[in-house]
């Protein structure tokens, strides 16, 4: 009985609540899907860097920065890999993303200015 006990507790201390990953501010396939728009001009990001329009950057609300994450254009299929480093988009809960402008350019995304987008965290 002893011996099931101990092996009871075992069980339960391994069976815990998952700790959270590096990046777990996505659902558990760590993809996202809404609404990417772009912005030109800003004096400082959330990282402490100066803001670079022609640099492949984003802003994300919740994930690390640091993160370098995939984001495809789903109207035309292009896609481009950026690293958050600033904090937005503010406002409309279905934009999920905040591109910079050479990001946004590369998905064709300039004219438009909100495209429906996935995002992908990159390993």
């Amino acid at each position: 009985m002893t011996r099931w006990l101990g092996v009871l507790a075992l069980v339960a201390a391994c069976s815990s609540a998952p700790t959270e990953t590096k990046h777990s501010t996505l659902p558990p396939s760590n993809v996202q899907r809404g609404y990417a728009t772009w912005y030109g001009e800003a004096q400082q990001t959330a990282s402490g860097e100066r803001f670079d329009k022609n640099a492949m950057t984003a802003a994300h609300r919740t994930l690390r920065l640091g993160t370098r994450v995939r984001v495809t254009n789903q109207k035309n299929g292009r896609s481009v890999v950026v690293r958050i480093n600033d904090r937005g988009p503010y406002g409309n809960a279905a934009r999920i993303i905040d591109m910079s402008e050479a990001a946004a350019r590369v998905l064709g995304m300039i004219d438009a200015g909100v495209v429906p987008v996935v995002v992908e965290i990159v390993p």
